[in-house]
């Protein structure tokens, strides 16, 4: 953490809850990545004025991890086929619970409060909100344990200009807990229309070229 300039220690400091740390990322805009893909160091985001799901958790991690938190970020899994995207957050404890920061550009998968008293109460909290808005299909199907981002210092991760594939590409590596039995998954039924368009409200416009 020494390797923080001034401004970014200022600016942590002021980030001092795990409320604080969600109501900077929402300030900031969604990254689309539309130029290529990227994967941004805290340092990078603040940079870039943007970040994207797995950019906004290894940012709230450094912000945790400043105010004396391990910096844990865990993947949350969803099916192959029909095919859905996977989505990172970081995760903290308070009062005995867990809870969640999410940088999403949705209504959902977004900020958990501390009141989830285990891992999976916290991932299932996420189950029904986490849908195919074309077909309504269920698509939260694992999660994976907790990655404690220091694995990754000698990659300088809080301060790096380069990109950090190497914490994404590990966590999709590391084993990740079913949520579901095969009869579950079968008895599923999907999402509704109106919980399909309130799923479709976003927070930023991709731009359109």
């Amino acid at each position: 953490m020494n390797s923080y300039t001034k401004e970014e220690k200022q600016l942590f400091k002021k980030l001092s809850t795990p409320a604080k740390i969600q109501d900077f990322l929402d300030t900031l805009p969604f990254n689309f990545e539309e130029d290529c893909p990227t994967c941004f160091s805290p340092r990078q985001v603040l940079e870039k004025r943007m970040a994207h799901c797995v950019e906004g958790a290894i940012f709230a991690a450094a912000a945790l991890e400043f105010h004396g938190a391990r910096p844990l970020v865990l993947d949350l899994r969803s099916t192959s086929r029909p095919y859905d995207f996977d989505h990172v957050v970081a995760i903290y404890t308070r009062f005995g619970c867990f809870g969640a920061i999410s940088k999403t550009n949705h209504a959902v998968l977004r900020y958990r409060e501390p009141v989830y008293k285990t891992l999976r109460e916290l991932i299932m909290s996420y189950f029904h909100e986490y849908f195919l808005s074309s077909t309504g299909k269920k698509t939260l199907r694992e999660y994976s344990r907790p990655l404690d981002l220091r694995r990754f210092n000698p990659l300088d991760w809080r301060t790096s200009e380069k990109n950090l594939f190497d914490i994404p590409a590990y966590l999709d590596d590391v084993t990740h807990v079913p949520i579901l039995s095969s009869s579950q998954i079968k008895n599923l039924r999907p999402a509704d229309p109106v919980e399909i368009l309130a799923g479709e409200i976003v927070e930023y416009k991709k731009r359109k070229f």
